[in-house]
């Protein structure tokens, strides 16, 4: 086989550069000019006759004729100037060709360099506004979506390693403890065992939210018709017991609005918009769910009570792991609104966030219709 591969390798034929093809290309066209020229010219001048003075002329009197320029003559001239012609249209065509590749070349050069790790780098180019320019502002817009891709990837991976290492280090805190105490008995290592659960609980709901954050960012497997209605009087009924503990009142308006998409994950994203409204709202506060047809698309909007947030942090709270403030129950993980985002996308859905000035945040969340393409 590596034989094979080898052979195959081999008949392949030598590559040829961008300039050299261009330059022949370039030259083929100069030269075919000159050939057209020489044979516009000549061909007339060969049956041109040549007029000279007989006698003793007087001025500008013509009398006699002589013979016209020697083919031969014309032929020789024409075969050295299409000779001289073929170095000459090779030099222009190589030098036009290396002109107009030079800005591709600049590319190609830093687009190396920002492969090898500078992600910083941008191409530049400037000149006078044509392809080649406008190819180079498109790969320096793509370049800046890398970086920024890439710096939110670390940031991420940086955030879910220290989330996760947190509660194995108070695991494996509580358990050198429980087991360092000669006279622990049976209630103290009950309940050592007790805290082990929650903090085994802990990570799961960590885990399970990192995976729904990466299976939203993937994409759509599957879609289904389905009710935001239903997803959302699902979600509400196994969450009253907890909003009625905290003395927060439930409120929904729900009519009918169907859509297209991974049910799954839209009960992911209304349920952690209904989280999130609980857990970020204080005693006596109010969440207000409604869902309803807009035009060619179904609208799920959640309006939530509580503190203040200024207008510049509230795109900010949609990035993973990032918090205004600290949970005061220890139940969220700064991962919510980013897995709303994520299906959002997904399910190619418009969101419509705002800070209310009383304090809270309204969402909306607009998904396709079943009939929109």
């Amino acid at each position: 086989m590596t034989v094979l591969r080898q052979l195959s390798f081999r008949r392949q034929p030598a590559r040829r550069s961008l300039q050299t093809r261009l330059a022949l290309a370039y030259a083929t066209g100069i030269y075919a000019a000159g050939v057209f020229v020489l044979l516009c010219v000549a061909v007339p001048l060969a049956g041109v006759r040549s007029a000279k003075p007989s006698g003793a002329p007087a001025p500008g009197g013509i009398t006699g004729t002589g013979n016209g320029i020697s083919p031969a003559l014309l032929l020789t001239g024409s075969a050295v100037a299409l000779v001289v012609l073929v170095p000459v249209a090779l030099a222009l065509g190589w030098f036009v060709a290396g002109r107009f590749l030079r800005p591709l070349r600049a590319i190609t050069a830093t687009a190396r360099i920002i492969s090898a790790g500078d992600l910083h780098r941008r191409l530049d180019l400037g000149g006078p506004a044509d392809e080649l320019t406008e190819l180079g502002q498109t790969l320096d817009d793509l370049f800046a979506r890398l970086q920024a891709s890439f710096d939110a990837q670390r940031h991420f991976v940086a955030n879910a390693s220290h989330e996760l290492r947190t509660p194995l280090a108070g695991l494996r805190t509580l358990l050198e403890v429980a087991l360092a105490d000669p006279d622990a008995d049976a209630g103290t290592l009950r309940s050592v065992c007790q805290e082990a659960l929650a903090l085994g609980g802990h990570q799961e709901r960590l885990v399970k939210a990192l995976l729904t954050l990466a299976t939203s960012e993937r994409g759509l497997s599957r879609q289904d018709p389905l009710d935001l209605a239903q997803v959302a009087e699902g979600v509400l009924a196994a969450r009253r017991d907890r909003a009625a503990q905290r003395g927060i009142d439930l409120a929904e308006q729900l009519t009918p609005a169907v859509t297209v998409g991974d049910r799954g994950l839209i009960e992911s994203l209304v349920t952690n918009l209904v989280d999130n409204a609980i857990r970020h709202n204080h005693p006596g506060g109010q969440v207000e769910i409604t869902t309803r047809n807009a035009g060619t698309q179904v609208a799920f909007t959640i309006t939530n009570s509580g503190p203040v947030i200024p207008d510049d942090q509230v795109q900010r709270l949609f990035q993973p792991f990032r918090k205004l403030a600290p949970d005061r129950h220890g139940e969220g993980y700064g991962l919510g609104l980013a897995i709303v985002d994520a299906v959002a996308r997904a399910h190619h859905a418009t969101l419509i966030t705002g800070a209310r000035p009383e304090g809270g945040l309204s969402i909306a969340v607009l998904l396709p219709g079943p009939g929109t393409p």
